[in-house]
């Protein structure tokens, strides 16, 4: 496993981050998905040999308006 810390733009409420946590963590090779909203950020923990960092970066993406970035591995 490793882990991915992430910044996120474009949520506006709670509800934005459980979303994105909801996706990520039903998503094959996520094992743990912790997004906050009032920090911006997100940690995920993931399987490299069942996921990448750009299919975990699409997902947010594909939840709404967000963006998000690896801020550090």
């Amino acid at each position: 496993m490793e882990t991915i810390n992430l910044d996120i733009k474009g949520m506006h409420c709670g509800m934005c981050a459980n979303g994105i946590q909801m996706m990520l963590s039903v998503k094959g090779g996520i094992e743990k998905a912790e997004i906050s909203w009032d920090a911006k950020k997100g940690v995920v923990e993931y399987d490299p040999e069942k996921i990448t960092v750009e299919e975990i970066l699409k997902t947010v993406a594909s939840t709404g308006e967000y963006t998000a970035t690896v801020k550090s591995k």
